[in-house]
């Protein structure tokens, strides 16, 4: 990656002014190398000569200009004839460095030989991650917001993957408690409003229509001969198991799979919960009042203590959650990642303090709590399901406009922005649709080459190619994006963060739409037109890899 060696560099001209008593080495990692604000200011620029007299200000009193030690390490820097064009200290005291053409030209045989595995890395040691997402409750089919979440926890998964993480996929779920015996009784009210028989319907019950399908399929298969039977058991069990079929299935068309499923129920079958509450107690963080067991959570830095077992003796949410990361840690996983809506803001806090009275490193956990989806047609926002329930489906949603388009637009801002989701934008098939721009500049660049072997115009091999005729400046600064896909990747793993991805190949694509209407790749110069073959086929490459990420498709034609 050019910009880390830029500043290996950097650090290596840091150190011989050190030597040479220049400066001391208080500002030794103080600095940064950044793309510069405005065009003209070369390549990369350091704030590194600040950042040096604002140090040696700090330890010796002593005022150096900025400007000054700019200048002594653009002399530093100039050695290196290679990789700079030019070096100059600029306005207070930066640094910029301009970066020669032949270094921007040799990134193409790195990405084609690289090729798939271009942007990958393996600098985390094989460290093992759990990320955990979707977790619905088998109660009904997956909402829009299951959706966003779902792509949110996929794509960020294969980031983790593609820097290095041994990353698992984990999907939390409970088939018991209050919710599932209300869903058995919404499911036997049904069973019984076909048959024609009496039936007292919840007040809180599940409404949607896929109740209704469920108690069809009882009645196809029972009859009435469950019409007497007291336990809802029988009930609760055919809906649990249609529903999580419905879910698996939905996930699998989302492109979505897990490597395990916990069941929060264990935790209080394997006696965890009970052992999580005597540690606590152990540790005199647990007390009673009121009927009730509460968590010290005030010893943790928290405005008041959490009741963790109601005076009904029910638990509430945060005491499975506390077990049930501590089974993660116990696991041995290095980083745990959540995937959760924001509507757990309140209940994480409490979860990480559990964690630490256990003992365990919190800040090993990541939380990334996602904001809710609005649907969009014509500018109003889309309300009701047409027959599942009370909500979109992610089913109805992926009927609509398909998975790629689904994903994009989940991924398309961070998660814990608001995302408007436009139906009507996400079915154009026009440059206006976010993910045709990006999805067409793949497509387009397979066309190219499609065309080149259909005139007989062969690229050749690649040691052969005049890439140093590569010298229009959208093509040096198309490159210049392309040699930044690998540090890119490797900043939005460690940041959670897969919208990063998605601005890069948004960036990239109009880059190249760009430079595609305004020159000929497949000109009546040979030795160039190769040369720009082999230039479209590694920014392909980085499309599709970069689509990959995101867990999309990469078509060869639209």
């Amino acid at each position: 990656m050019i910009k880390s060696r830029i500043k290996q560099i950097l650090d290596e001209c840091f150190q011989a002014g050190v030597s040479r008593e220049l400066w001391s080495d208080a500002a030794r990692g103080g600095y940064a190398v950044e793309d510069p604000k405005f065009e003209g200011q070369g390549d990369f620029a350091t704030n590194a000569a600040m950042v040096i007299a604002g140090c040696e200000k700090k330890a010796t009193g002593k005022k150096i200009n900025p400007r000054q030690i700019a200048e002594q390490l653009v002399d530093l820097l100039a050695r290196d004839t290679y990789l700079f064009a030019k070096v100059e200290a600029a306005g207070p005291g930066f640094v910029n460095f301009f970066v020669n053409e032949a270094v921007w030209q040799s990134v193409i045989p790195a990405v084609v030989g690289a090729h798939d595995t271009y942007g990958r890395a393996a600098g985390k040691n094989g460290k093992r991650v759990l990320v955990e997402f979707v977790s619905a409750n088998p109660t009904g089919p997956l909402s829009v917001g299951h959706g966003r979440q779902a792509a949110l926890g996929d794509a960020i998964a294969r980031l983790l993957e593609a820097s290095g993480y041994e990353v698992d996929r984990e999907y939390y779920y409970n088939d018991a408690g209050r919710q599932m015996r209300v869903l058995g009784e919404s499911t036997r009210a049904r069973y019984l409003e076909l048959l024609g028989l009496p039936h007292e319907f919840p007040e809180d019950g599940y409404q949607g229509e896929y109740i209704l399908d469920i108690a069809r399929e009882l009645v196809g298969k029972y009859g009435d001969s469950l019409q007497g039977v007291a336990d809802v058991k029988p009930f609760k069990e055919a809906a649990e198991w249609a529903i999580f079929a419905d879910i698996n299935q939905t996930l699998q068309r989302f492109g979505v799979a897990f490597d395990s499923y916990y069941n929060e129920h264990s935790l209080y079958e394997n006696g965890l919960i009970d052992d999580v509450v005597a540690a606590l107690r152990d540790r005199g963080l647990i007390y009673e009042q009121d009927g009730a067991v509460w968590f010290k959570t005030t010893e943790f830095g928290h405005d008041k203590d959490r009741v963790i077992i109601k005076s009904s003796g029910e638990p509430t949410y945060r005491l499975p959650d506390i077990a049930y990361h501590r089974e993660k840690f116990r696991r041995g996983y290095d980083w745990l990642v959540d995937i959760f809506g924001s509507d757990h803001i309140a209940t994480v806090p409490d979860v990480l303090a559990g964690v630490r009275a256990l003992g365990y490193d919190d800040s090993r956990v990541t939380v990334v709590l996602h904001q809710f989806v609005t649907l969009l047609r014509d500018g109003q926002q889309v309300k009701m399901s047409t027959r599942k329930a009370n909500f979109v489906t992610v089913d109805e949603l992926r009927d609509e406009v398909g998975v790629d388009a689904a994903r994009f637009f989940f991924l398309m801002r961070k998660a814990d922005s608001q995302l408007e989701f436009d139906l009507e934008l996400a079915k154009k098939q026009s440059q206006e649709n976010p993910v045709y721009y990006v999805q067409y500049g793949h497509a387009r660049l397979v066309s190219i080459n499609r065309q080149a072997r259909e005139k007989g115009a062969d690229r050749g091999e690649l040691t052969a190619a005049r890439l140093d005729l590569l010298t229009m400046p959208e093509e040096l600064k198309i490159l210049k994006t392309v040699a930044a896909f690998p540090a890119l990747v490797l900043e939005a793993a460690d940041e959670l963060a897969p919208h990063k991805i998605v601005y890069y190949l948004q960036d990239l694509a109009g880059l190249f739409h760009s430079y595609y209407n305004k020159y000929k790749v497949l000109s009546d110069d040979a030795e160039l037109a190769r040369a720009r073959l082999w230039f479209c086929e590694a920014v392909r490459i980085v499309f599709r890899n970069g689509l990959t990420l995101l867990g999309m498709s990469a078509p060869e034609q639209m």
